[in-house]
């Protein structure tokens, strides 16, 4: 089964404006989300998706995989579909091009879930506190006992009514792998009400009956959606010389 990383790279940004090709001790953003995706040897193929020349050529300095897109795009899910026209592989995985730090063990877990037959969409999670679970900017996962989403929500849930039970909670962690006709398939779908209300993509996926199995692990990318996301990312991640 040929394993694609495909990484959408919009230019545009709201809190961060050209997020992606601010300097991260020495490299861009979007460079080092791409070399650390490739240093990971999970893929067959590395690709950028983006829609803006500047991109297109921070990748292409490093000799780096770019597809252009040539259509405007409400997500990174829908983006990188447009690139399917073009690039073969069985096994599409969608990073985030504003998380610069993959890890190794949780793609290599994540590619594993699709061992099983059944799998057609699978994500990320790891377990937070309460304190953190309050946070509506943390999505949370529940699962059933099969390990496959049950839902997904800015709230905290499951809601510990007595607080009483010992409850494990869970920070959805925004990699998705997909097999390429389920990622076909789940743009063509309109919106569902529940994905409106939360703002979270996914939940069209379960409306439409599709399973997504969670897949463990103790790996906190770093994301970088603000100015103090980057600062922050900086006194992280070792300058390149």
């Amino acid at each position: 089964m040929k394993k694609i990383a495909l990484i959408p790279a919009r230019y545009a940004s709201t809190r961060l404006p050209a997020k992606l090709v601010q300097d991260l001790g020495g490299k861009s953003v979007i460079q080092r989300t791409y070399l650390s995706t490739l240093a990971t040897g999970v893929f067959d193929e590395v690709w950028v998706v983006t829609d803006h020349e500047s991109i297109q050529a921070q990748i292409q300095e490093l000799g780096g995989n770019v597809f252009f897109s040539q259509k405007a795009h409400e997500s990174g899910s829908d983006r990188i579909a447009e690139a399917l026209s073009e690039i073969e592989g069985e096994l599409i995985v969608n990073v985030q091009g504003d998380e610069p730090n993959q890890d190794t063990k949780a793609l290599t877990d994540l590619v594993h879930a699709f061992q099983d037959e059944s799998v057609a969409v699978a994500t990320l999670m790891c377990r937070i506190s309460a304190e953190e679970a309050q946070n509506p900017n943390f999505v949370k996962v529940v699962t059933d006992q099969a390990g496959n989403a049950l839902y997904f929500s800015r709230a905290m849930i499951p809601y510990n009514r007595d607080g009483l039970i010992v409850v494990d909670y869970w920070k959805h962690i925004g990699v998705y792998a997909y097999r390429r006709e389920a990622l076909l398939a789940f743009t063509q779908l309109e919106k569902s009400s529940l994905e409106r209300i939360e703002m979270l993509e996914q939940l069209r996926l379960l409306d439409n009956g599709y399973k997504i199995r969670m897949v463990e692990t103790d790996h906190l990318p770093i994301a970088i959606d603000t100015a103090e996301d980057l600062a922050n990312a900086r006194t992280k991640i070792p300058k390149i010389s």
